[in-house]
């Protein structure tokens, strides 16, 4: 038996109907998926040694106000006879693996490794990411043009059917653009022209950094290109209207280990931690694809960027991330670090960072050795999964929402908290449980930017099971709680989509 229930494998699959304890706002009648390992053993008795390896399962919560008993539910997922009907609102969910390359692998008793899991050449696993990359699609599901996608950190990628959840097949780009071994697993979409940027590394003897931007009809274009002598781990970048930044920590990978004979360490071992390096902070042109400033500051280490925006005419770029002091973090995300309660990589900060570009010359161009960074730090007291509002992705934000933890940590978020960047006034809901990731999902109508709720999956201490809690946005009081079918092992990242719906009955 596990000693910590969030690091269970869950088998069941199923599509209900669930009822509302509390109220929904009238306005919120999208899907909220989110996506995480859903099982780390397998039938052959083998299992995954790192929480990131865990098998894709993808999680859809369909809101639903006022869903009536009589007739016809109108749910778009297809949950059939299975639906218990209800009166007043309604949530309707469903849980499904993805049936994947690395699932099937896994049920057949031929999984060889992924992130940190199964010791291989390095240059066999490059290989094979050119091949056939991995598609344990674990991490995040995103809208791409017509498409749902689930992603990982490989450039391959799974196509899902957002009713279902069934995996429909691989969606890879050959369309010429220069593209990477691995990819950054959180894209960034620009609300102004609604294209999807990502950064993907392509490793050789001389490395280099890859943006490319998805419009909303599905076609790619090159963004810009930045060369790395060795490439550092990267989960994700920052964007603003007309850049985009990458925080190169200096976790790096010597690209001359493609050429070394014989079985190596899992994958995520082969970066090592260079701090002399310091942090190179590179800002890229999303108009020219030059590289407009590359300064260094102190080593730090981080998965998550917040968000980022432009001040002074864009003579200054601003982003905020989620800093640890190292990358030590990683291997405290070790399913034996975890189960037996150590949860280092929770115990972060938010830190803003502020580029300034200096001055432009008569070209309306700035000058790389002109730039310098400075950070300054928001909160101090434990977070992890940082998120803001959608509707101030790429501009300046005034509210972060995160998991709560105490620091050192002791155990998983008790909490969820609303940082006012502004005041630096936090509050929490600790309304029972283990907490995950927060999204906030805002009023269409609304005017304020805490206008909305937040939605977050929360497992009930005690009560096996798991619940679905609405937070107020404005108040971060819950007026809401839907409880689930089973436990649901702790997950990653979640996406709402206003346009996947129930159908009106």
């Amino acid at each position: 038996m596990d000693r910590h229930p969030g690091f269970h494998s869950l088998h069941e699959e199923t599509a209900e109907t669930l009822p509302v304890d509390g109220s929904l706002p009238d306005w919120l009648r999208g899907s909220l998926v989110r996506n995480g390992p859903g099982a780390f053993s397998f039938p052959d008795g083998s299992s995954v040694d790192h929480w990131f390896d865990g098998l894709a399962m993808l999680y859809r919560f369909t809101f639903d106000p006022g869903n009536r008993a009589n007739g016809d539910t109108g749910d778009s997922g297809g949950l059939g006879s299975r639906l218990r009907h209800r009166r007043g609102d309604a949530v309707h969910y469903r849980n499904r693996f993805l049936r994947t390359d690395a699932y099937e692998a896994a049920r057949t008793g031929a999984f060889d490794g992924g992130f940190a899991t199964g010791e291989t050449t390095l240059r066999s696993r490059l290989t094979t990411f050119l091949r056939e990359p991995y598609d344990n699609t674990n991490i995040i599901a995103e809208r791409v043009g017509d498409d749902y996608l689930a992603f990982t950190e490989s450039p391959r990628r799974v196509r899902v059917d957002p009713n279902t959840l069934d995996a429909v097949g691989h969606h890879e780009y050959d369309d010429g653009v220069p593209s990477g071994h691995l990819a950054c697993a959180h894209l960034k979409r620009d609300p102004a022209t609604g294209a999807l940027v990502n950064v993907e590394t392509g490793f050789g003897r001389t490395s280099r950094y890859h943006v490319h931007a998805v419009t909303p009809d599905g076609e790619r274009r090159h963004v810009a290109t930045a060369r790395t002598d060795k490439p550092a781990y990267l989960h994700s970048f920052a964007l603003t209207p007309r850049f985009v930044v990458i925080a190169e920590f200096p976790l790096r990978l010597d690209p001359l280990r493609l050429f070394k004979p014989g079985h190596q360490r899992p994958f995520i071992e082969q970066f090592e931690w260079e701090p002399e390096r310091g942090t190179r902070v590179v800002v890229l042109d999303r108009t020219t694809g030059e590289v407009v400033a590359d300064p260094v500051t102190d080593p730090v280490f981080g998965f998550h960027h917040v968000n980022a925006f432009e001040r002074r005419g864009g003579r200054e770029v601003v982003f905020d991330l989620e800093t640890v002091p190292d990358a030590s973090s990683i291997d405290s995300l070790y399913l034996e670090e975890l189960r037996a309660g150590s949860f280092g990589a929770l115990g972060a900060r938010v830190e803003r960072f502020v580029v300034d570009l200096g001055d432009a010359n008569g070209r309306g161009r700035y000058g790389v050795g002109d730039a310098t960074v400075t950070r300054e730090t928001l909160y101090d007291g434990g977070t992890a999964l940082p998120t803001v509002s959608p509707a101030r992705w790429c501009a300046e934000h005034r509210y972060v929402y995160a998991m709560s933890t105490d620091k050192p940590v002791n155990e998983w978020a008790r909490a969820v908290l609303k940082l006012d960047t502004e005041t630096g006034e936090v509050v929490e809901f600790d309304g029972g449980g283990y907490f995950g990731e927060p999204i906030f999902v805002p009023n269409p109508d609304g005017d304020a930017e805490d206008d909305g709720v937040v939605l977050v999956v929360t497992l009930e201490e005690g009560a096996e099971a798991s619940s679905l809690v609405v937070l107020d946005g404005e108040s971060f009081a819950e007026r809401a709680r839907v409880r689930l079918p089973h436990v649901v092992p702790f997950d990653f990242h979640g996406r709402y989509f206003p346009e996947l719906k129930a159908r009106s009955a």
